[in-house]
């Protein structure tokens, strides 16, 4: 087994309960999640209470078996890592008290993780190499926004949603065409099989670097309403312009930053209409880099790599931090 030192990650921001055990090269030696889908689908959504009450039930089972697995012993680790923010407070507070009870007992460094910052370095868990300066584009079910990083840990927010994000768009227009939660990866996998018949609109596709999703969704609903649809093809009219939104915006922040490297990360980084728009002709001289489809969701292992960083940049979190629900990205002056 490799000598390279390991940490003990946990996330549980939202309905995944989640741990890792990641090595300082950010090689992910064991992850579990748990999830809660099932739980939270009769509701057609995620519901903050019963979130917070199955982390609480799941927690211990979880962070057992992704240390067990790993072939490591708590000795063995050198930090426990967590994330602080943002996300459900409940939620939050589930992890939070299990990685500060098991840094206390085990007498380990705390190193508290911002989520963003997790999914940001999701595509290095698969030894991606990023070079900065870098620009990200991080899209999931409750974050749509371009960032610019000059450097590793320096970001510049160029852009995010006014309304909706990206995922909640999908998940909504999922809702108007009878699926259950979580729609959104019915929507990607009906788009697959469609025409972009409806032509959707693309709000604010030439201001600026802000999203707004809510008049495309509006479209779709008013077409639905019309009755007498062929629901592949609005599935494939709504993703290819949420897609083209998405990635006419990247294009703009990748022609005025001239980055090294451009990322997509979030669970809608897994599209495949995004990964083929992003790896067609208009991007042919630009690489840009996912994270595998196994991480681009949440989970502990993005946690466990940006806690590495975190901790060998500014070393251990006060073990008293509070959680921070509303965290946002720490923005370069």
């Amino acid at each position: 087994m490799s000598e390279r030192p390991v940490l003990l990650a946990i996330e549980s921001s939202c309905d995944e309960t989640a741990a890792a055990v990641v090595r300082d090269d950010y090689t992910v030696v064991s992850s579990v999640i748990s999830s809660q889908i099932a739980l939270h689908a009769k509701w057609g959504g995620v519901v903050p209470a019963i979130a917070s009450r199955q982390h609480v039930i799941a927690m211990n089972g979880v962070i057992k078996e992704a240390v067990e697995t790993s072939g490591f012993s708590p000795e063995d680790f050198a930090a426990v890592a967590v994330t602080i923010g943002p996300g459900l407070p409940g939620s939050l507070a589930a992890g939070i008290s299990a990685a500060k009870a098991l840094a206390l007992a085990w007498q380990k460094p705390f190193v508290a993780v911002n989520h963003l910052e997790g999914h940001m370095f999701s595509a290095e868990l698969d030894g991606g190499q990023i070079e900065f300066p870098a620009v990200y584009l991080l899209v999931s079910g409750g974050h749509c926004m371009i960032i610019y990083a000059p450097e590793r840990g320096k970001y510049k927010l160029l852009g995010s949603t006014r309304d909706d994000s990206v995922g909640e768009a999908y998940d909504k227009v999922a809702r108007e065409l009878g699926f259950e939660y979580p729609g959104g990866p019915v929507i990607d996998k009906l788009s697959l099989q469609g025409t972009d018949t409806y032509q959707f609109p693309r709000p604010m596709m030439n201001v600026g670097y802000d999203f707004s999703f809510s008049g495309l969704k509006s479209a779709v609903r008013r077409e639905i309403e019309k009755g007498d649809i062929i629901k592949e093809n609005i599935a494939t009219s709504f993703v290819v312009a949420a897609m083209d939104l998405l990635t006419t915006k990247l294009m703009k922040a990748v022609r005025e930053y001239h980055p090294r490297s451009v990322l997509v990360v979030g669970g809608v980084s897994k599209s495949p209409i995004l990964r083929q728009m992003l790896t067609g002709s208009a991007f042919k001289d630009i690489h840009v880099i996912f994270p595998s489809l196994k991480y681009s969701t949440d989970n502990a292992a993005m946690i466990g790599a940006a806690g590495w960083w975190q901790f060998k940049e500014h070393g251990p979190s006060p073990i008293d931090l509070p959680m921070m629900s509303g965290l946002s990205l720490p923005l370069a002056e």
